[in-house]
């Protein structure tokens, strides 16, 4: 790791009576950090989708190529996710997690002043590299200031994030086109977005946190009651984390840890649920159910809103009432979504097929941000970063591009039949794998009781 990136060292420690009044402070400064963060990553990140019909039109480009460079973004996002969230283990998470999103917003400005095809497919590449840098920061900062027993709460809230990025993408660009005017598509697209983007590096950098540790602290498990270290039982050579690289903390910790595949497997099968829905759905209403382009327009966004608050009740319930247990209410709603996915297709009424969109949107989330929670409960905090990365490569390379490109295939050889039969085999995988999952973690909880029993 570059020495810029290298995690911070605290030089003093706090006094005994500051510690939880400090701790406090900071671990909610790390959470607007890296909430208004990632909601920047994905203002330079959806605009490109909203650029697309000028780009079409001032390129003079195909369909084909139109979904070339956004499938490009997608697959360089997916390998990204994979790669940059592991090196996250081994750097300061606000710097690393700034850092990328100045370079989304770099590449969005260049983007604003080229009109080559070939030279936009190589900065969106880029740009779904540098993207895959947000998430894994996320993740650790998460994982190094919040117990377990607040995880679900605090990721729900954290996850909204994108939601919301996703959704002011639209007035930020209008804005820029009011400003500048249709003649000027590309700053109002690309860089107006960039310069939001780097207002919001900014607000990383002065808010978010490394580690209780890295900032004088104690560990977590000493500042907050009833915290455990989380043991699992690596492979290879036992060794302090600071001693190894990260491809050894991947292959000790993640690689050969089934709870890590699991919640990876399971993610993979709510993507292809989640892309084949959404990806297909204005085709699908418009084509088949008959819907305008109106009607299509609302019901993708209670698609993609109805989200918000089902995810924050969901995070709340899996802490309380689940006592910490992520699992069942995700195999709930994935039992739910199964049957609305049934309903969907086979309804014939326009409100009830919105209705039945709605609550797959509703619902598809839960399972997915549940997925997110369980990461974090299932390696060492040092090793987050590799465990997101090994779940968004899965998720994005197999889960979003089976429910796309399979989907297809599907459709145009079988029918959309064949597409919906995919869908809802994909729902009972991810059951199976989310049963899997919670015996996994009730083993590891019954051998960390056994380790800590031994230690005393």
């Amino acid at each position: 790791m570059i020495s810029f990136l290298k995690p911070k060292v605290a030089t003093s420690k706090v006094a005994p009576q500051d510690v939880q009044k400090t701790y406090m402070r900071y671990r909610m400064q790390s959470l607007i950090g890296v909430f208004f963060g990632y909601m920047a990553y994905y203002v330079v990140r959806s605009n490109f989708s909203l650029s697309t019909p000028y780009l079409k039109e001032a390129l003079n480009l195909s369909s084909t190529e139109v979904g070339l460079l956004t499938s490009c973004m997608l697959i360089a996002y997916g390998i990204s996710k994979g790669l940059m969230s592991s090196l996250a283990d081994k750097a300061d998470p606000k710097k690393y997690m700034a850092l990328g999103l100045l370079l989304c917003a770099l590449v969005n400005i260049m983007l604003g002043f080229t009109t080559g095809f070939w030279m936009f497919a190589i900065l969106v590449v880029l740009l779904g590299v540098f993207q895959g840098m947000g998430v894994g920061p996320s993740f650790i900062t998460l994982s190094n200031w919040f117990p377990h027993k607040m995880k679900g709460r605090i990721v729900a809230v954290w996850n909204i994030s994108h939601n919301i990025g996703a959704g002011i993408v639209a007035p930020i660009v209008g804005v820029g086109f009011a400003m500048l005017g249709p003649d000027h598509w590309q700053a109002a697209s690309y860089q107006v977005p960039a310069a939001i983007a780097i207002v919001f590096a900014l607000v990383i950098l002065a808010f978010t946190k490394g580690s209780p540790v890295s900032e004088g602290l104690p560990p977590l498990s000493e500042i907050v009651e009833d915290e455990k270290e989380i043991n699992i039982k690596a492979k290879g050579n036992v060794q302090a984390p600071e001693n190894l690289n990260a491809w050894q903390i991947f292959k000790n910790y993640v690689l050969f840890n089934k709870n890590a595949w699991y919640v990876s497997l399971m993610d993979v099968f709510v993507y292809m649920v989640r892309f084949g829905i959404i990806s297909w759905l204005p085709i699908y209403l418009m084509t088949v159910k008959g819907f305008s382009k109106e009607e299509m327009g609302v019901a993708f966004l209670f698609f993609e809103w109805a989200a918000i608050p089902s995810t924050l009740l969901v995070g709340y319930l899996s802490d309380k009432l689940f006592k910490g247990y992520r699992m069942p209410p995700a195999i709930i709603a994935m039992v739910l979504i199964f049957f609305c996915i049934i309903g969907y297709w086979q309804s014939g009424s326009l409100f009830t097929t919105t209705i039945f969109a709605a609550t797959i949107g509703c619902l598809i989330y839960v399972p997915q941000f549940l997925a997110s929670v369980q990461t974090l409960e299932v390696v060492p905090p040092f090793a987050v970063g590799s465990a997101v990365g090994l779940r968004g490569f899965l998720s994005y390379i197999l889960g979003a591009s089976l429910g796309t490109t399979l989907f297809g295939v599907l459709v145009d050889n079988v029918g959309w039949n064949g597409g919906f039969y995919l869908l809802l085999s994909a729902s009972v995988l991810c059951v199976v794998f989310c049963v899997l999952l919670h015996k996994g973690v009730k083993e590891m909880e019954k051998y960390n009781d056994e380790q800590e029993q031994l230690a005393t």
